[in-house]
């Protein structure tokens, strides 16, 4: 069973931009991942196979402070002082997990794998209480 877009949106906090370009960097950073695995390159660095998802943390950050500000002038406070947390919290904890684990493949990092994961499972429960008050 697959969720709609409707659902995606509702559940997730993220506007069809944000989930499109979050899908693009998924896609590069997947090619650049079987690029470094397969043929070992020596001039790809794990920090560049991580670009693309820093570069669409960025793009969402940009497009978040777009959209508090629009929602800002409409006054829209709660909303968008709300639809910010949420955002704010969902990239930063993403991040942090991207950071992470890119530290912990480059061998800078001495952190467990479950250390690593906890940004990642601590968004996932939030994401559960999201969805379970929208029905």
């Amino acid at each position: 069973m697959f969720f709609s877009l409707k659902e995606l949106v509702q559940w997730l906090g993220l506007t069809v931009f944000e989930i499109w370009v979050d899908l693009i960097s998924i896609t590069v950073f997947s090619v650049l991942v079987a690029v470094k695995l397969e043929e070992d390159h020596p001039s790809l660095d794990w920090w560049i196979v991580f670009s693309p998802l820093f570069a669409a943390d960025a793009l969402n950050a940009y497009f978040c402070v777009i959209v508090l500000i629009r929602m800002y002038l409409e006054a829209m406070y709660k909303v968008a002082f709300l639809r910010a947390l949420w955002s704010l919290f969902f990239l930063s904890l993403l991040f942090i997990f991207e950071f992470f684990l890119c530290k912990k493949l480059t061998g800078q990092n001495s952190c467990e794998y479950s250390e690593i994961l906890a940004p990642v499972f601590v968004l996932l429960q939030f994401m559960a209480v999201r969805a379970c008050q929208l029905h």
